[in-house]
């Protein structure tokens, strides 16, 4: 097995999928990077026990796990210079897909009266932050410009970060805790 480090880094470069080097300063390696810390919160988030296989919240469990793979794809192209890379991978069906999902859980809350501050139980407070670090993903995306990213990829990571904040409302009340609502 070859060694995970290469000292090809060591300078503050990376490289991009075509072998390129940018700086890790570069505006795409913040985003592709902020994707990576997204991917590894939802890791967290589905290693909670009620997410379990034989736990009610499974079928969630094996949702944010195509997220994840989603998000693999989306920061593969982001770090690339090669716009037809993964133009095979429909994101706009990846986000008729989380709409969808979207719509089934937020059908099953009482309609939301105030901001909401994330609270209990802790894994919804979990997928908060999980929600607050796709926005900032979003927000480095967008400066790369649609040259870079995308408008499929744009409404990808606009619809996650929905999908995750009625994620976290929909743990909240299925577990019987009280939302606390921002006055």
């Amino acid at each position: 097995m070859s060694k995970i480090y290469t000292g090809t880094g060591d300078s503050g470069s990376t490289s991009l999928q075509d072998g390129s080097r940018i700086s890790k300063a570069h505006p795409r390696v913040a985003a592709y990077g902020k994707v990576d810390e997204l991917i590894s919160w939802l890791g967290l988030i589905r290693s909670h026990p009620e997410f379990s296989p034989d736990q009610r919240l499974h079928e969630i469990n094996s949702f944010l796990r195509t997220i994840q793979t989603d998000l693999m794809h989306l920061a593969r192209r982001l770090a690339s210079n090669d716009p037809s890379l993964d133009i095979l991978y429909d994101f706009v069906t990846a986000a008729a897909a989380l709409e969808k999902s979207t719509n089934r859980l937020q059908d099953q809350l009482p309609p939301i009266k105030s901001f909401i501050l994330p609270y209990k139980p802790d894994i919804s407070s979990k997928i908060h932050i999980a929600r607050t670090i796709c926005r900032e993903a979003e927000r480095h995306i967008v400066a790369l410009g649609t040259d870079i990213a995308g408008a499929d990829i744009l409404l990808y990571i606009n619809r996650l970060s929905d999908y995750l904040f009625i994620l976290a409302r929909f743990i909240t009340v299925t577990t019987g805790c009280v939302e606390d609502n921002f006055v």
